[in-house]
């Protein structure tokens, strides 16, 4: 039996289908539309739920509960959460106080910048933050946006005051924009930052981050302000007259030792206590190394005299007016959208790993007011970080006490043991950083990107050379516009397909993907996969019109039925708007004219409503119009038959 025989036996064979009539939906103002669609914008979870039919004072608790996640927990918490906070508070400061005075450094501001850092927001998080086991501090993808953007406009040795202003006024601005996201529930901006632009974006800063340091393993004094790859590696080689064997020796020592113990807590998660007391035991070490064996290493650099006692208000140094506020706004709003983008995807991650939610907007609101503050009292930005949340999540955090542990740490480290860092040689600063950046090298995320998405791996590719050889905002900013152009890629050029008929069902399905889905004889079924708007119509009315053509050359070539129905399956067109309705009326009209009949199938309920009050379903007749592609095939099939 040939296949086109075998399609009309099918089609006979079917048993009769009832016709559902196309109903429109229930008619709504255009307040309630407007109404209804803000609040799927900007409350699609229904944060007020809580609210409906409760007593004024339950309104009240429940409010300080939503605006102050601390209220949730407080009044349950116990001595024995008090004891897995304590440890696990502990365990993160010993992590947090070396990557402090690091990452301050990668961001080219004072050390105990970083512990100033590390001692006020990690505070305020505890009152506002959702998530149980964030640990919140200096992280370096943020630190080094900062520094690269800033030190382009200006120089942190030449003008240090000014470059401490604008480091206080983006985080500012930073917080400003964060907490603004927040409460105006704007967070999908964030979601412009992809998997894939990330993946790529965090493994080549890791690369020059790692190669920065070199400068400090080397022993290297005058080093190179940029931040691409090849001036880079050309400051390390030119100025091998400076490279020290004392700090080559003890810096690379080091640094296997901290990468090590990183491998076996890796390895053995119940060992995660081995790296997270690596870099502060590191940082005692060297520093004694450094303090006994001072008259005779000469050569190696250390950090000097660090201030004692608490943050001092900034305030004053916020830079509102001048040539340089522009930068400061630009990088505090680059910096705020990085750390508020790995804050809340590592509070996300720990949060599903306990079972418990993390409300994305408070999440902002927190981030954003916590570096606020922080600008006013000497912090530059923070966020949480994923190893130092990893290690407490690990140490058994229960709470955001642990939070306030770490900064109970780090305050009594501001009091009283400042001068102990006096000796603490750059070289392990160098070390800490390039253990902590090189976990963001992620392998295996860039070749799963390679094996599902081509052009989302495009779009890694893109940010990781663009951070190596261009720059690290001019970097993200490739990666971000290839994410767009993905996303105009898939909105102006659609997926469109042909759809033949499953035997013995009414399912209608692509013959490429189910083979034994069958073409209908004298009907071709297209199904169009997304909006029709002005940027797709053209297209899409293009592509029907060689979808049509294609079928009826291949009809002449085969002998088979001639084609007499279009039938447009639109359950996936989920909108439609002025140009898609004019596209389609123009196509009715091209099909009309080559004698073949159009219909549309399945239409959704906001499209089906603009059909109506264009009346362009006048022109289609009673039977332009069905529920279901098979009622369509199955009714205009027994009209023809019913034609004499």
């Amino acid at each position: 039996m040939s296949p086109a025989s075998a399609e009309a036996v099918m089609v006979v064979a079917m048993p009769p289908v009832e016709i559902h009539r196309v109903c429109l939906p229930p008619s709504k103002t255009t307040f309630q539309k407007l109404k209804q669609r803000l609040s799927e914008i900007f409350f699609p979870d229904d944060p007020l739920h809580r609210f409906k039919n409760q007593s004024s004072f339950t309104k009240l608790v429940l409010a300080l509960e939503f605006f102050f996640p601390i209220f949730n927990w407080a009044p349950t918490y116990s001595l024995a959460l008090l004891r897995s906070d304590v440890i696990s508070g502990l365990t993160i400061a010993s992590l947090a106080i070396p990557q402090g005075i690091s990452y301050a450094k990668l961001a080219n501001l004072p050390p105990i910048i970083g512990l100033y850092s590390s001692f006020v927001p990690p505070l305020i998080y505890s009152i506002l933050g959702s998530s149980r086991h964030l640990a919140v501090g200096p992280v370096s993808i943020a630190s080094l946006v900062m520094g690269t953007m800033l030190n382009n406009a200006v120089s942190c040795s030449a003008d240090p005051i000014l470059y401490l202003k604008l480091a206080f006024t983006a985080t500012f601005f930073a917080g400003l924009f964060q907490a603004a996201l927040g409460l105006l529930r704007l967070g999908f901006i964030i979601d412009f930052l992809s998997k894939a632009t990330l993946v790529g974006f965090m493994a080549g800063a890791a690369v020059i981050v790692s190669l920065q340091q070199l400068k400090g393993l080397l022993g290297i004094a005058h080093f190179t302000t940029k931040m691409q790859i090849v001036p880079v590696l050309t400051s390390v080689f030119q100025q091998r007259h400076e490279w020290s064997w004392q700090t080559i020796v003890m810096g690379f020592g080091f640094l296997a030792f901290l990468l090590i113990t990183r491998q076996i807590s890796m390895r053995r998660p119940k060992l995660f206590w081995v790296s997270a007391a690596a870099p502060l035991t590191s940082v005692i070490l060297s520093t004694l190394l450094v303090f006994l064996l001072k008259s005779k290493l000469h050569g190696i650099s250390i950090i000097g005299h660090l201030p004692k006692g608490l943050n001092p208000p900034s305030s004053n140094m916020l830079y509102f007016h001048g040539s340089y506020l522009a930068v400061a706004i630009k990088t505090g709003i680059i910096t705020g959208i990085l750390s508020l983008t790995e804050g809340i995807a590592v509070g996300r991650t720990f949060a599903a790993l306990r079972n418990y939610q993390v409300d994305g907007n408070k999440e902002m609101m927190a981030i954003g007011f916590m570096n606020m503050a922080g600008s006013c009292s000497s912090c530059y930005v923070t966020t949480g970080s994923f190893s130092r949340s990893a290690v407490n999540y690990n140490a058994g955090a229960q709470t955001a006490v642990s939070n306030i542990i770490m900064a109970s740490t780090v305050l009594v480290t501001l009091l009283f043991l400042m001068p102990l860092f006096h000796y603490t040689p750059n070289f392990i600063l160098a070390a800490i950083i390039i253990t902590a950046v090189i976990g963001l090298i992620d392998y295996e995320a860039a070749y799963k990107l390679w094996k599902v998405d081509k052009l989302d791996c495009f779009a890694c590719l893109c940010s990781f050379f663009g951070v190596l050889f261009i720059s690290v905002p001019l970097g993200l900013a490739i990666a971000v516009g290839v994410s767009v152009f993905k996303v105009l890629l898939h909105v102006t050029r659609p997926n469109t397909m042909v759809l033949g008929n499953i035997p013995g069902t009414q399912i209608y399905q692509n013959p490429s993907r189910y083979r034994e889905a069958m073409k209908v004889p004298s009907f071709l079924i297209l199904a169009v996969e997304s909006p029709i708007y002005f940027a797709n119509s053209t297209y899409i009315q293009e592509r029907i019109l060689r979808w049509v053509r294609e079928e009826e050359e291949q009809i002449q070539a085969n002998n088979g039925n001639a084609l007499k129905c279009v039938i447009l399956d639109m359950t996936a067109v989920t909108a439609i708007d002025t140009s898609g309705i004019d596209a389609i009326c123009e196509l009715r009209k091209m099909l009309e004219k080559r004698s073949l009949q159009f219909v549309l199938a399945n239409p959704a309920g906001n499209v089906m409503e603009k059909l109506h009050q264009s009346k362009i379903l006048d022109s289609f007749g009673l039977n332009g119009l069905y529920l279901a592609v098979g009622e369509a095939v199955s009714d205009i099939s027994s009209l023809w038959k019913a034609q004499p």
